[in-house]
């Protein structure tokens, strides 16, 4: 596994103390800056920084609320523009003006609203498995768990209990590999492991279960750089139509479909680093 430094910077409201993997790298250009799915943390970027790190600098981020990030007292704050001025703030702290950001699901929504807002500061994008709206079967599947805590007695016993609720997402995984993914999103906690989040992020998705995202507008600050969408074959957040429509929206936009995966591709997958090492030859020519 590649090295790295635990980093911390201030959120844009100076309230709450921010996490983030800080993987060595080249300093005179931009880095690769990853940002997790919604109950996610940076250790779902581990394969992005085995295969980068070093050759870039990548910085895996935890929004607040995931991680070794602070809860927010406030869970009305556990909303994508809270999260968007705290990258930039991150940006801001580390005299970064550009980067190349990997966001998954929830990561990519960031992504697109930094793009509305502070377009200049994208060096390119890959936007993986979300588009500026959401497919209801997926975002029923995930107001089914969001913000459920069971603590289970090993990471072998979540392990088991992933493959038998969300097989399906994964279909070719063994259990070493479920393992794996239970140690990414789990932490240890008196009487076993559970999930490493902050249980109120749900509060603001469970309220907002009437509302259909559009967001489409969103995508402009994209349009004139450097962008590779992935979607995983299976997933039921993301459909082959959206992702077609993305690619009108965004002429420079590449799409990677990845066989036998659902929402999201992990990085596990080597289509899936092999389109990332595709973007970032892009970058680089751009620059």
């Amino acid at each position: 596994m590649a090295d790295y430094k635990d980093r911390y910077w201030n959120s844009a409201d100076g309230a709450i103390k921010l996490h983030y993997r800080d993987y060595a790298g080249p300093m005179d250009g931009p880095p690769i800056i990853c940002m997790p799915g919604l109950t996610r943390n940076a250790r779902d970027f581990e394969p992005v920084a085995d295969r980068f790190a070093g050759e870039w600098r990548v910085i895996a981020v935890e929004f607040r609320g995931r991680g070794l990030s602070g809860w927010d007292p406030d869970p009305e704050r556990y909303d994508p523009p809270t999260y968007a001025a705290d990258i930039l703030k991150l940006l801001d702290q580390l005299g970064l003006a550009d980067a190349v950001f990997v966001g998954t699901s929830l990561g990519g929504i960031v992504t697109m609203l930094l793009s509305a807002t502070d377009g200049e500061r994208i060096a390119g994008a890959l936007i993986n498995d979300i588009a500026p709206e959401l497919h209801e079967p997926g975002i029923e599947r995930i107001r089914g768990y969001v913000g459920k805590q069971p603590i289970y007695e090993s990471y072998a016993v979540a392990a088991a209990a992933l493959k038998e609720r969300i097989g399906d997402i994964y279909p070719r995984w063994d259990l070493a590999q479920w393992e794996v993914f239970a140690r990414r999103l789990m932490r240890e906690v008196k009487g076993g492991v559970q999930f490493d989040y902050d249980p109120r992020i749900a509060d603001n998705v469970l309220k907002s279960s009437e509302a259909s995202m559009d967001a489409w507008h969103l995508l402009g600050g994209l349009a004139e750089i450097p962008v590779t969408i992935l979607r995983g074959e299976l997933s039921d957040l993301f459909t082959e139509e959206m992702a077609q429509r993305m690619l009108k929206e965004l002429p420079r936009a590449k799409l990677a479909t990845i066989p036998d995966v659902g929402h999201a591709p992990s990085f596990d997958e080597p289509e899936s680093l092999a389109a990332l090492e595709e973007l970032l030859k892009r970058v680089r020519a751009a620059q």
